[in-house]
């Protein structure tokens, strides 16, 4: 039991430490090597002696002392502290209120009273390419592996990899502040900020490496996160549209995995079990922000999900209304994934033919070689044809790229039922 309430505050606590460490030495993977260490130690010293009374400030402590001896280690061989540390006892003069025990509120000039919100929009400098922003961002405070990381981008492990190896190179070479930034500041990171955000949520809707279907502590800190942004900017849509989004989606998860841990698709679902609460929560975001005029991606795909979740029937739903917002959002927003999304909306609203020719071409171009619901989306239209030997081909080729268990699960059985007489 203690090991879970230790496990739960270097959870809880990891991101303000990091930031602290990150802040005074400048390197970031000294500061996470030193926070791991920490986190070590405390596992060996809290179940012997408790815990001390500021938990915090006890890490903080206790991993700037580590990145002093790795630094001195860095520089002169292996030398170790000449007094090392009392880990036992409480940490001094840590200032437990501060993200990294200077004693100085990173929020005084910043406005965001939130430490992981503060840290996101910390993270999200301008001097780095946004792409590197949200890749770090995801790995130093949300967690994600490299693999989660890769996976949200759509591109090989090796090259996210790559990426974080020269976000931080860069930081440390061109001395790049790890500050939170002033006020009036915030909007020119907002965009990123809420990407993050947005793919902290969809890693837990619908995970890469654990073998259930969704994280729901990433799902609820990312809805929270939003929430915060919206009440610290209420005039920006966008960050509405993404609340509304998250909460609309996530409304729907107590029906989206069976009693046998299988993925159950949106038509399949029993609709009595989504949350009626975050439903109304969300539609009551979304309409704040339509009133604005000011269309973006993440209102799309909230306008889109509200049709979802306002259809009292899988057969109820405005397939048409829903092919037209894809339309609307690969304008804002063009991608290959978007365009996979849009051409299922248009094979649901006008036939599976129509939407097959779509994915064959997506198929064709390589955009999204080796990401399963392609695969998956091309099988359904198929078998939906009738086409079952063609069926079975393309889900042999998801299953072959599915990571998560209850896809692979959902994925078997409709395999299953593409055999040919």
């Amino acid at each position: 039991m203690l090991t879970l309430v230790i496990d739960s505050i270097c959870r809880g606590e990891g991101a303000r430490v990091l930031a602290g460490l990150i802040r005074r030495f400048g390197d970031f993977d000294l500061a996470e090597d030193a926070m791991q260490d920490a986190f070590t130690k405390a596992l060996e010293v809290w179940p012997e002696q408790g815990l001390p009374a500021a938990p915090a400030a006890w890490l903080t402590t206790v991993a700037r002392r580590r990145a002093v001896d790795l630094l001195r280690r860095r520089r002169s061989g292996p030398l170790y502290m000449d007094e090392p540390p009392d880990l036992a006892a409480p940490a001094q003069g840590c200032g437990g209120d501060s993200d990294d025990g200077d004693g100085v509120d990173p929020a005084d000039h910043s406005g965001v009273d939130d430490h992981r919100l503060r840290l996101l929009f910390t993270c999200c400098h301008p001097a780095i390419g946004q792409t590197a922003q949200m890749a770090l961002a995801l790995r130093t405070l949300c967690g994600l592996s490299t693999r989660e990381i890769a996976r949200a981008f759509l591109e090989p492990e090796a090259t996210t990899a790559q990426r974080l190896v020269r976000v931080k190179k860069k930081i440390l070479e061109a001395h790049i502040p790890y500050e939170v930034p002033a006020q009036d500041l915030l909007p020119q990171r907002l965009a990123t900020v809420l990407g993050v955000i947005y793919l902290m949520f969809n890693e837990g809707y619908s995970t890469t490496e654990h073998d259930a279907l969704v994280r729901p502590d990433l799902c609820a800190e990312a809805i929270r996160l939003a929430h915060l942004v919206v009440e610290l900017m209420p005039d920006q849509p966008e960050a509405r549209g993404l609340l509304a989004l998250m909460l609309l989606n996530d409304a729907r998860r107590p029906a989206r995995v069976g009693d046998d841990g299988a993925l159950v698709p949106l038509e399949a679902q029993d609709r009595s079990r989504w949350h009626a609460d975050s439903i109304a929560q969300g539609l009551a975001q979304l309409d704040v922000a339509l009133a604005s005029r000011q269309r973006g991606p993440y209102q799309l795909q909230a306008a889109i999900s509200a049709l979802h979740a306002s259809a009292a029937r899988a057969e109820d739903t405005d397939w048409g209304q829903i092919a037209a917002l894809y339309g609307g959002l690969l304008q804002e927003q063009p991608g290959a994934v978007v365009e996979l999304n849009a051409a299922v909306a248009l094979a649901m609203a006008e036939g599976p033919e129509q939407g097959l020719v779509w994915i064959d071409r997506l198929r064709e171009s390589g955009a999204l070689s080796g990401y399963h619901l392609l695969s998956a989306a091309r099988a359904d239209l198929l078998r939906r044809l009738g086409r079952h030997a063609e069926a079975g081909q393309a889900y042999d080729e998801a299953l072959a790229l599915v990571r998560n268990p209850a896809e692979r699960l959902y994925l078997e059985r409709r395999r299953a039922q593409c055999r040919v007489d």
